[in-house]
């Protein structure tokens, strides 16, 4: 019987409007209605989906969220089980390699998004408008000094595709590194992944690996899939990810999220 339903947002949640469909939001309610933990995992702030928990009354302080990726676990509320920060050096270190690949680069914190760059790159407003976070200009000694959930390299897809192939070896053994969509390139302390936060917080609620399921459709949400005893690939998913689903649901545009919670948890309940 599946007690926690962990569920990605970008192409899994929402259709392609970024809207979360009548039925989806019916299913989340029946399932939460019928006791199962209904957690949203995502790369953003808790800022950021603030909107959706609200809209599917995940907002109680019985309602967990992980956010970052991962770093963050922490009641909708705010308070926080787990935190996987960044140390300084982490910093300096990324951010003098987006230097020499000629990248932009940002940080990520509880707080909102910071910057260096003078010249401030369209993604990172754009991350910022997305997140619902606010936007800060800092020098580098001010950013490295904050608690940092994650810094991203960003730019053009070309551009960020071409700065991967210079970055230095280690950092692909030192950090968890997320390409989350084609001009973002995420950097998280090597503890973090959706995976690990799934497995920490099931562990918190005493619950076994055939207890979880795990909705999603891109590789950031692969380490998620495979800690669960029940990972549901959406139909618009990657087809490599496909290869490791229990079961593939129907697409974001026909609330596959909605067919996955009526057809393989709420009909044990």
């Amino acid at each position: 019987m599946i007690k926690l339903i962990a569920i990605d947002i970008d192409g899994t949640l929402v259709d392609n409007e970024r809207k979360i469909t009548p039925e989806v939001k019916a299913a989340v309610k029946d399932a939460t209605a019928a006791g199962v933990k209904v957690v949203i995992s995502t790369g953003r702030p808790l800022l950021g989906v603030t909107e959706i928990l609200d809209e599917l009354g995940l907002n109680k302080a019985s309602d967990f969220v992980i956010t970052f990726n991962g770093a963050l676990v922490q009641r909708a509320t705010g308070e926080i089980f787990v935190e996987e920060t960044l140390t300084p050096d982490d910093f300096y270190d990324l951010d003098a390699a987006a230097k020499k690949v000629g990248v932009h680069f940002q940080a990520l914190t509880r707080d909102g998004v910071y910057t260096s760059n003078r010249d401030i790159g369209r993604y990172t407003v754009y991350e910022s408008y997305s997140s619902h976070s606010p936007l800060h200009f800092r020098q580098p000694e001010e950013i490295a000094a904050l608690d940092l959930a994650k810094v991203m390299m960003i730019d053009e897809p070309k551009i960020l595709d071409n700065a991967i192939a210079y970055l230095p070896f280690e950092f692909f053994e030192r950090f968890t590194m997320v390409k989350s969509t084609p001009f973002f390139l995420e950097f998280m302390n090597k503890k973090v992944s959706k995976g690990m936060a799934v497995a920490q917080l099931a562990k918190k609620l005493f619950l076994d690996t055939d207890e979880l399921m795990a909705i999603g459709d891109e590789e950031n949400d692969r380490s998620m899939l495979e800690a669960v005893g029940n990972p549901v690939v959406m139909g618009n998913g990657k087809e490599e990810l496909k290869k490791i689903a229990k079961y593939i649901t129907k697409p974001n545009t026909e609330s596959g999220v909605a067919y996955a919670i009526r057809e393989w948890v709420l009909k044990d309940y």
